[in-house]
């Protein structure tokens, strides 16, 4: 009789047996090991969960009342036998790849992850393992980010001939991850942040667990739109083309996506500006990542799949499509209506309950 896997997926998620746990489930359970706090990852409803601590206030912001333990990155804790360490992902503030270990037998699931620093997140560090649980969001040779600076440089440098022209300047990223990475990066000599009421609302939260960030001042009823325009404003996906934004005309527009990568998503978003910026690993970046961990076989949970698998097997590795509900936060397919049909683009996505109401807008 063939041994049975540590973990498996299941119609809730990825479980493990041994330790009666799930990790990142989307059905309700009474264990669940939490990656990061982004809403495919992280859903109302089960009895207990686990995470690292600076995804601590997050969860309690997006979820409720949940009973919640948190734990540093290389603590260990023991479920029923197994061991269970949580390592950094890069993803955002406090996203964590699960290390599950049982005699001598070691996975680890990355959740999301990129292999760059941003200078916030703790950066991601490989780990040893027999099996790997990976996405693959951008597992396509086209995605090749610049390194952040370059990209820093080209905000900053919109940012400041908006100013110089009277035109109100826009920024779009998602509210956990992108947001904070736009605040702790962009050049405050141009002017303050305002941050649109979702944006604020999880920097606060941040801010409650001990994240040090850049000043922000929340847009409200009564913030002048002559004080707001001399600044920069940190929007999230679902304020596009609503009457909060075009207040603030006239303005420059400015979406920052791993998708700006693709002829015409920039059109689609209906943006001045596409700035290509991704909280994901390149293409360069999966494959280092996979690489370094010395896996024996591969699980590709979301992305890409098809594709990336085929591609992993034909250099060597035992990779393997997995089908799962992960990937409908802020990389979310750009196939939306009115742009061309994006036929390369093959998983489909899930969208998530719970988050922000932006977690499925793009």
């Amino acid at each position: 009789m063939a041994k049975k896997p540590l973990l498996e997926f299941t119609d809730k998620g990825i479980y493990c047996a041994q330790g009666k746990f799930y990790i990142d489930p989307w059905k309700p359970v009474d264990d669940a090991v939490i990656t990061h706090a982004h809403a495919d990852h992280a859903y109302v409803g089960h009895k207990n969960y686990l995470a690292h601590h600076l995804s601590r206030e997050v969860l309690y912001y997006r979820l409720g009342d949940i009973n919640l333990r948190t734990i540093e990155y290389g603590e260990t804790i023991n479920k029923n036998g197994v061991d269970i360490t949580l390592y950094p992902a890069g993803h955002v503030i406090g996203s964590a790849q699960i290390k599950v270990e049982y005699k001598g037998e070691i996975w680890v699931v990355s959740g999301d992850y990129k292999t760059d620093d941003d200078g916030i997140s703790t950066p991601f560090e490989p780990v040893q393992c027999h099996h790997f649980i990976s996405e693959c969001t951008f597992g396509m040779p086209v995605y090749k980010w610049k390194p952040q600076s370059e990209i820093f440089t080209d905000v900053n440098n919109w940012w400041h001939n908006n100013l110089q022209n009277g035109m109100a300047t826009v920024i779009v990223g998602y509210s956990l991850g992108k947001a904070q990475r736009i605040l702790q990066n962009i050049d405050l000599g141009n002017g303050k942040v305002f941050t649109h009421g979702v944006i604020e609302n999880t920097n606060e939260a941040l801010r409650r667990n001990g994240v040090v960030l850049n000043p922000t001042t929340r847009i409200t009823a009564d913030t002048p739109k002559e004080e707001v325009r001399k600044g920069i404003i940190l929007a999230p996906p679902s304020s596009v083309g609503t009457p909060w934004m075009r207040k603030f005309g006239p303005y420059s527009f400015g979406y920052c996506s791993g998708w700006m990568a693709l002829r015409g998503a920039k059109r689609r978003r209906a943006a001045d500006r596409g700035f290509i910026m991704s909280d994901h690993a390149d293409w360069d970046g999966l494959i280092s990542a996979i690489d370094a961990t010395g896996c024996e076989s591969v699980y590709l949970t979301h992305g890409y799949t098809a594709t990336f698998t085929r591609y992993l097997n034909e250099i060597g590795f035992d990779a393997h499509e997995v089908h799962t509900l992960y990937g409908g936060e802020e990389e979310e397919n750009p196939n939306i209506p009115g742009g061309e049909p994006l036929d390369e683009i093959e998983n489909k996505k899930v969208s998530p309950t719970g988050g922000d109401s932006e977690g499925a807008a793009i």
